[in-house]
């Protein structure tokens, strides 16, 4: 079941020159920044209330977020929905004929297993299923 907004996901050039809206004019709480190889990007969160805002830097100039900015620039990438079984919560979209960008949940940053749904059947929007593994 799907639960809440987990975070909105925002292409970025530089997290850096970035972080300084959300960090020191908007005064939202860092909740770190990682890579995540398998993506091509590099992250930095903010806390928002339960969300988060979560900005994503290239690192891989031929990754989706690279492509994403290249064609669009910065902007909105996705926006991420918590559920409490993303297994399930995967049969159900594709039940209803949602196709999925990947063949399993992949690993996301701060532990979460993802999986994104494809825009084209979802209004255009890029949806992300997160659920967090627990401990995390």
């Amino acid at each position: 079941m799907i639960e809440q907004i987990d975070h909105i996901g925002i292409a970025v050039h530089s997290i850096e020159e970035s972080a300084t809206l959300y960090r020191d004019i908007l005064g939202l709480q860092p909740a770190g920044t990682e890579i995540i190889e398998d993506q091509g990007v590099k992250v930095a969160f903010f806390e928002i209330g339960e969300a988060m805002i979560e900005l994503l830097e290239p690192v891989d100039p031929e990754g989706p977020v690279a492509r994403f900015l290249e064609k669009n620039g910065e902007g909105i990438h996705h926006l991420a929905l918590r559920c409490d079984d993303i297994d399930q919560e995967r049969d159900n979209v594709e039940s209803k004929g949602i196709r999925l960008l990947s063949d399993e949940p992949l690993d996301g940053a701060h532990g979460k297993l993802i999986s994104f749904m494809h825009p084209k059947d979802t209004g255009k929007v890029l949806l992300e299923l997160t659920q967090r593994r627990s401990g995390a």
